[in-house]
C-alpha cells in the first residue's frame, strides 16, 4: 500500500496515534518539477559564482526603490533562489516540499496546487514590500521557497490536524502541535528582528494556506450558485427564444412570409441554424 492510500489521508480516518510513513513517495509531477528547479538553480549560482551576482539581482524581492517595487515577476523569480552562504536554508525548504507538497498535489490536481502554492510565496513578497514601503523594515533583498511552503504546511494543517509527524525527524507529535511550533518560532524571530523579512514571508505563506482551505467550502457554493445562475439565464433566453419562434412562424401563417422584419427572418435563420446542429 502506498503512503496516499493510506486510512489517515482520508477524511473519514483522520485519528490521533496514525504515523506517516515516509519511505519512498512517488513524487507527482509538480513537486518533482519544483524541486528539481530549485535544486538545479542553486547549484548553478553556487559552482559559477559570476552568474549568482545577476541572477540575485534580477529575480529576488528587493524593494529598494519604485522600479524594482513595479518588477512584479520578483514575486515568483524570488521562491527559486535560496540564501548560497549556507545549505541549510535549501535542504530544509526542500524537505518540506518532498514530505508535505505530495500530500496537496495529490488531493488537488496538479494545476490547482502549483497555483496555491506559487500565490502563497507570492502573498509573502508582497507583504513583505508593504512592510518596506511603511519603513517597518529595512529594504533588503528576500529569497527563498518558504512562503509557498509554509502555506503547505498552513493547508495541510487545516486538512489533516492529526496526522502525525516528527520533528527534526526525532519527536512525534501531530501536525496541528508543529503548525503552532512553527508559528511561535516565526513570531519571535520577526519580533526579534532575525530575518523579519523572511519570517514575515513565512507567516504570510501559512495564513494563505489556512484561509485558502477554511474559504473553499465557501467558495465553492459561490461558484456554484454563479453556474446555477448561468444556467437558468440560459434555459429562459432558450424559452423566450423558442416562444418567440413560435410567433413569427404563426405569423407567417396568418400574413405571409413577405410581412417578416429582417430580425424576424434572422431570428428564424437562428432557429434554422440550430435545427441543422442538432440533426448532424
Amino acid at each position: 500500500m502506498g503512503i496516499y492510500d493510506r486510512d489517515y489521508l482520508q477524511d473519514e480516518h483522520r485519528s490521533a496515534g496514525q504515523y506517516v510513513q515516509f519511505a519512498k513517495p512517488a513524487l507527482p509531477p509538480v513537486v518533482k518539477w519544483l524541486l528539481i528547479i530549485n535544486i538545479g538553480i542553486y547549484l548553478v549560482c553556487a559552482l559559477i559564482p559570476p552568474l549568482a551576482g545577476p541572477v540575485y539581482d534580477w529575480a529576488s524581492v528587493h524593494p529598494a526603490n519604485w522600479s524594482n517595487i513595479a518588477q512584479v515577476w520578483r514575486l515568483i523569480s524570488y521562491q527559486f533562489l535560496h540564501d548560497l552562504s549556507g545549505f541549510f536554508h535549501i535542504f530544509f525548504n526542500m524537505i518540506v516540499l518532498y514530505f508535505f507538497g505530495p500530500l496537496l498535489e495529490y488531493r488537488w490536481g496538479s494545476r490547482r496546487f502549483l497555483k496555491f502554492y506559487l500565490s502563497a510565496g507570492a502573498a509573502g513578497g508582497v507583504v513583505y514590500t508593504l512592510l518596506v514601503i511603511f519603513n517597518i523594515l529595512p529594504a533588503l533583498p528576500m529569497v527563498g521557497a518558504s512562503g509557498g511552503l509554509y502555506g503547505i504546511l498552513g493547508a495541510v494543517t487545516i486538512l489533516f490536524p492529526q496526522l502525525r509527524v516528527f520533528l527534526f525527524g526525532l519527536i512525534p507529535m501531530t501536525m496541528r502541535t508543529m503548525a503552532i511550533l512553527v508559528v511561535i518560532f516565526s513570531l519571535l524571530n520577526f519580533l526579534g528582528g532575525t530575518n523579519a523579512g523572511g519570517e514575515a514571508a513565512h507567516l504570510t505563506g501559512m495564513a494563505v494556506g489556512v484561509l485558502y482551505v477554511l474559504y473553499q467550502p465557501l467558495l465553492a457554493g459561490m461558484r456554484m450558485e454563479k453556474t446555477k445562475g448561468r444556467w437558468s439565464q440560459k434555459i429562459e433566453q432558450e424559452r423566450s427564444f423558442e416562444i418567440e419562434v413560435d410567433r413569427i412562424l404563426e405569423k407567417i401563417h396568418q400574413e405571409g412570409l413577405a410581412s417578416l422584419t429582417d430580425r424576424e427572418k434572422n431570428v428564424l435563420r437562428e432557429a434554422t441554424r440550430r435545427e441543422q446542429e442538432q440533426l448532424r
